[in-house]
């Protein structure tokens, strides 16, 4: 009776998954990498923008493309989440990918892959698949790189931690934007401008203004000088009799 004895695997599948338990036991900073349940030799991965980068806040996709004879060959790199570094959907050409057999060493693993694409992400030296692009557009796609994400269902299925990130991340976006266009008109209710409160705040300036005018008048007529009044008619009626005895007396010489 012969034995049968259990079928080697692949030196591919066996190498992927020796790097998929070296990367769950040691995970890399800004990169979290996933292989398809039903394909080993494609994965996926995540790189997140390190901070005092262009690419901070955003999350950028990809795709590793092993060949069976990984690790003998190295894998095409594909980016898929628009960066402002790299052309999406294009392989990419580094010295660690396909593009440069000669320069590929079998000892690299997935996590030394990952880690040469952002290193060399947050380089601008040119090859083939990059592009150029300003400071300000490379922020505007790393902030455009979450909803972007989101609705790639299979990154939604490979990556639930990365999501659950991603939305914390725009609810606290949502709530911070609110909070700010909330802040006007909590300032203008405060001043009384605010279109519920016009009626009532016209109608309370206005009494304002009549109660101002009514206090003008009574300081007006308290300020009248009435002894001064009555001292100056009786000087003027002393002065008119005076007046008409002079006169009589003028009258009563020329008669005479």
């Amino acid at each position: 009776m012969t034995s049968t004895k259990p079928r080697k695997q692949p030196t591919a599948i066996s190498r992927m998954r020796q790097d998929y338990m070296r990367l769950k036991r040691d995970p890399l900073p800004y990169i979290t990498a996933e292989p398809l349940p039903n394909n080993i030799l494609e994965w996926h991965y995540v790189v997140k923008g390190p901070a005092n980068t262009p690419y901070y806040g955003g999350y950028y996709h990809g795709t590793l493309l092993f060949p069976r004879e990984f690790p003998f060959k190295p894998p095409s790199i594909y980016m898929l989440t628009p960066n402002g570094r790299f052309k999406t959907n294009t392989r990419l050409c580094l010295s660690i990918s396909d593009f440069h057999p000669d320069t590929w060493n079998p000892t690299w693993c997935v996590g030394t892959i990952l880690t040469g694409l952002l290193s060399f992400m947050l380089e601008t030296t040119p090859t083939l698949g990059s592009i150029e692009t300003t400071t300000y557009e490379k922020q505007s796609y790393a902030r455009k790189s979450l909803e972007f994400n989101l609705k790639d269902p299979l990154f939604r299925e490979l990556f639930p931690e990365v999501c659950e990130e991603i939305n914390k991340l725009l609810q606290d976006e949502k709530e911070k934007q609110a909070l700010l266009n909330g802040a006007i008109p909590n300032s203008i209710d405060k001043s009384g401008i605010t279109s519920n409160n016009n009626g009532s705040c016209a109608n309370e300036a206005n009494g304002d203004l009549q109660a101002k005018s009514t206090v003008n008048v009574k300081k007006s007529k308290s300020l009248i000088n009435w002894p001064a009044l009555y001292s100056n008619l009786v000087i003027g009626i002393s002065f008119a009799i005076f007046a008409l005895v002079v006169n009589y007396v003028i009258k009563n010489l020329n008669q005479e």
